[in-house]
């Protein structure tokens, strides 16, 4: 029988599966797998990053943007430990993900070797299959197992390789298994769906809270919402599902998050919930509102909040069948009510798209700038901070685009990397990053990665030389604001040295020069914004209610946040 070297054998099976890009940095102990990945390079193309963070971080982003697996290696020691924020990234926010660690060789192993490390116990935790290679014969096998139980259970799986396994010679006679894979969906159940009927015919101010289950299915949520005349919520991360414009559709709700969304949720009495796992919910859902939960996930149902009646389904059929058996609920006060809020919201918001008092900008004139030259199909990668809440406000989506950043996890750093993946998963798509100068520094480095593989990326920093959101945190629990203060830097000018086009705009006259250039680069650009050190809108805890607040509070308020003559919902329902 004829024979193959074992690491081509594990990258043969990796290209089986799908993966056509690994992203990581090559250490001694990772050299057969090296060695394999030059031979087969036609097969699956290395990625070369600047920090194997950003390479966790990428495929972490890779598989929520495109549903398929991710790759990432670490050599042995530090390169394996730097990939545990990225993982962590993957693993909170249910993605498939596979990392290969390197290992010193087998023959040293136990040995107190230089940069040996017992890898299993660190990465038992955020992993959901964690094997050692115990023979070259075993290490296609165990690769081919590990991607499965990534799929399966949408998580990390991570595979440890000692260096000399990767060079030997192995028979030829592994036959990938990823030509079984199968996926399916529970059945509906009807009576479960029955017994939904009678508390959407009850409700007086239902909403429909949607996640990320309904992805691709915004035809099902149309027909739902407006079968029932029920307005929409969705979590954050299934921002861009619904196209913002859509009447019924508020945003989302909590603290990244807008007005009519929280201001709906909090007076909802009942709540059809759908493929979404929020961890915030029960602080800005009413909590004696019905509770209708429908997941493909059974382990979710009453979690986030007591459910009345729980549906393991397919939230789209489920939706579609709920259609089909329940009487239309015609539109009354409460859905005309919340279409003039999202109205309201919308017109607050777009009164600052030209503000300039010659001093620095707010976010919304860049967020203007951005929807101007975003074409129809743009993947906008957004990182951690207040430039999450910014962007999940200001970016005008229309169901074609599509929005990823770091969910559950929450991780600063994951612009730059996410935009890495975004391109190379989506060459022909329009990118843009979007960070603060928090997340910003953490993984500037990877713009030398951007340039290396002549990614066109559009990389908007908002600076403010704070940690805003930590900071208003302080603002409202702390003695004093402490270690927020960051020094500031000329980003724009940093990153024309890792060599992509750079700007550092200042002034207002200045932003529509520097995307005018960045719609027309060919390579990566970077552009810095200075803007103003004020939070956001605190929508999670706004003092505009006259029953709760007084006049001067309410004033007070209305000052600090630019919030005049914006009624709530309260008051649009009593008129």
């Amino acid at each position: 029988m004829s024979t193959i070297n074992a690491g081509v054998a594990m990258v043969k099976v990796m290209k089986a599966w799908g993966i056509d890009h690994i992203y990581g940095i090559p250490g001694g102990s990772f050299n057969s797998t090296m060695d394999a990945l030059y031979k087969e390079q036609d097969e699956i193309k290395y990625i070369q990053v600047r920090h194997e963070e950003a390479g966790s971080l990428a495929a972490a982003a890779d598989a929520k943007l495109t549903g398929k697996v991710g790759a990432v290696f670490g050599s042995a020691g530090p390169g394996a430990s730097h990939l545990i924020n990225g993982l962590y990234d993957a693993q909170m926010d249910h993605v498939p993900v596979l990392a290969l660690l390197g290992q010193v060789a087998s023959t040293a192993m136990n040995y107190n070797s230089f940069q040996e490390l017992n890898e299993n116990p660190m990465f038992a935790d955020v992993s959901v299959y964690n094997r050692t290679v115990m023979t070259p014969e075993s290490l296609p096998h165990v690769v081919d197992e590990a991607i499965k139980a990534a799929y399966q259970y949408n998580g990390v799986a991570v595979v440890t390789i000692p260096v000399d396994f990767g060079y030997a010679e192995i028979e030829d006679n592994y036959l990938p298994t990823a030509y079984t894979r199968q996926t399916s969906l529970p059945q509906l159940d009807e009576a479960q769906l029955e017994k939904a009927l009678p508390l959407i015919e009850e409700a007086k101010q239902p909403v429909l809270y949607i996640g990320q289950g309904l992805r691709g299915h915004f035809d099902a949520i149309k027909a739902f919402s407006e079968h029932f005349s029920m307005p929409i919520i969705n979590a954050v991360l299934a921002k861009g599902i619904v196209p913002d414009r859509y009447e019924n559709y508020l945003g989302s709700a909590a603290r990244v998050a807008t007005k009519p969304a929280n201001e709906a949720a909090a007076a909802a009495d009942l709540v059809v919930y759908v493929g979404t796992d929020m961890p915030f919910t029960q602080f800005f859902v009413n909590p004696a509102a019905k509770f209708i939960q429908i997941d493909i996930d059974a382990s979710k149902f009453g979690r986030r909040h007591k459910a009345d009646v729980a549906i393991l389904a397919d939230g789209a059929q489920a939706l579609d069948r709920l259609v089909e058996l329940g009487a239309s609920r015609p539109a009354d006060e409460w859905l005309k009510a919340n279409q003039e809020n999202i109205k309201n919201w919308h017109a607050w918001r777009h009164s600052f798209d030209n503000f300039d008092d010659g001093k620095l900008l707010r976010p919304e004139p860049v967020y203007a700038e951005v929807n101007r030259i975003a074409k129809d199909d743009a993947i906008f990668v957004v990182d951690v901070g207040n430039v999450t809440t910014h962007s999940v406000r200001h970016l005008d989506m229309n169901g074609k685009q599509a929005f990823t950043t770091s969910g559950w996890f929450a991780t600063m750093g994951y612009g730059v990397p996410g935009g890495i993946a975004a391109k190379l998963s989506y060459p022909n798509r329009q990118v843009f990053t979007f960070s603060g100068d928090g997340g910003y520094a953490m993984n500037m480095p990877d713009i030398i990665t951007q340039v290396k593989y002549k990614l066109p990326i559009i990389n908007v920093v908002l600076t403010n030389d704070t940690l805003g959101f930590i900071q208003a945190e302080q603002e409202t629990t702390n003695t004093a604001l402490f270690g927020v203060d960051l020094a500031d830097a000329d980003f724009g000018k940093a990153s024309e040295a890792l060599g992509a086009k750079g700007f550092t705009v200042t002034s207002y006259d200045q932003l529509r020069p520097a995307f005018d250039a960045a719609a027309k680069a060919e390579g990566p650009v970077v552009i810095e914004v200075k803007i103003k050190n004020e939070d956001p809108l605190p929508v999670e805890a706004l003092q505009l209610d006259s029953s709760k607040f007084s006049d001067e509070q309410i004033k007070a308020f209305s000052d600090k946040f630019h919030v005049h003559d914006m009624p709530t919902l309260n008051e649009l329902l009593s008129k």
